[in-house]
């Protein structure tokens, strides 16, 4: 096992670079970058605005009278067009500010943000709390109420109990998160009906001079809605996965057997079954990890004024906030790399009969 996890993290390192190589590529034919936003906001804004740039960044710049190669930029000097360049970077060769960057990201330096004056691994720890938030109780209640369910569903298939609930799960699969979302404000959040939950912010202004106890009831209190509304349609999925993992182990030889050896149900299910159906749970576990913490919650920070990780990706996105956009990318891409192998890690715990070791690369 040692061999393959060493293999798996040294493996990690060409997957990183190529994922970041090609997203480097894309980014470079994607229009409105920041320099052109830039000449946008000085067209826009007269001289004031140039003055302001010109007093950001002091930089050599050359005296040459070439026409700017960007759209928009008529009435700017050349002057002015290379120092905008100089500010976010762009006066170097493509391949140099790439291998500029695998460095700096090979040493966790991420640089700083264009827009927001700060660091670009600052930022992502202040939303950070936010999306974990949302993240770990979602993920938590969803794994802690699908399991059982779905169990309970594969024991009593076929019966009144498989119908209704199949029927449920599926009505809540197919409602839209940001529908529910705005179903909830409305009912229990000041919309039309009840005023009970609050719209705004992960704790209340006064947290800090809330008890201990108060600090907890005042969290768990502003994510009531946000979490109900992300686990609603994440039921489905997973009960659904569990149900029929369950019912492909029941019916097979070894639970036979183990009938006629007069082993009890219960025995039967959590003594021979659970170990094997929870493997294929397992093995989508990292994907629902990630997904949940940092691209699922998207709509829900939007409608419920949350700043988590999820705005941040998609307003630097809007912004070609690259810094950060490159920055999320990267550390997303290397946690979703890491919970993947825990999660083959995870595989030998639970059944000691798999052998990572015979397998190749």
């Amino acid at each position: 096992m040692t061999s393959y996890i060493i293999r798996r993290l040294l493996l990690i390192i060409p997957t990183l670079i190529g994922i970041m190589t090609i997203n480097f590529v894309v980014v470079q034919f994607a229009p409105g970058g920041p320099v052109e936003q830039m000449i946008a906001k000085l067209q826009g804004q007269g001289g004031q605005a140039i003055e302001r740039i010109q007093g950001v960044k002091e930089a050599d710049v050359s005296s040459s009278t070439r026409e700017s190669t960007y759209r928009g930029a008529q009435g700017l000097s050349p002057e002015l067009i290379n120092e905008i360049e100089a500010l976010y970077g762009f006066d170097q060769p493509v391949l140099v500010r790439y291998v500029t960057m695998l460095k700096d990201y090979a040493c966790l330096n991420f640089g700083d943000s264009f827009f927001r004056d700060r660091s670009v691994l600052q930022l992502i720890l202040d939303k950070m709390p936010v999306s974990v938030s949302l993240g770990f109780w979602s993920t938590l209640i969803i794994y802690a109420v699908s399991i059982p369910l779905g169990i309970r569903k594969a024991v009593r298939h076929g019966s009144s109990f498989d119908v209704w609930t199949s029927a449920a799960i599926v009505i809540g699969h197919a409602v839209p998160v940001f529908l529910f979302a705005l179903m909830l404000i409305i009912f229990f959040a000041g919309g039309t009906y009840l005023d009970w939950f609050p719209l705004r912010g992960l704790i209340s202004p006064g947290f800090d001079s809330l008890s201990v106890w108060g600090k907890i009831v005042d969290y768990f209190w502003h994510l009531a809605l946000p979490v109900t509304a992300m686990v609603i349609g994440g039921f489905a999925t997973l009960t659904m996965l569990t149900k029929n993992s369950f019912l492909d182990e029941i019916h097979k030889q070894y639970v036979l057997t183990a009938r006629a050896k007069g082993v009890s149900e219960r025995g039967i299910l959590y003594g021979h079954v659970f170990r094997n159906a929870m493997l294929i749970i397992i093995a989508g576990f990292p994907a629902a990890f990630i997904s949940m913490f940092f691209t699922g919650s998207l709509l829900i920070e939007i409608i419920f004024s949350l700043d988590g990780l999820g705005l941040l990706g998609f307003e630097s996105t809007l912004q070609r906030d690259y810094p950060v956009m490159f920055g999320t990318l990267y550390i997303f891409t290397l946690l979703g790399l890491l919970t993947k192998l825990i999660s083959d890690v995870l595989y030998t715990v639970i059944d000691p009969r798999i052998d990572f070791e015979t397998r190749e690369g």
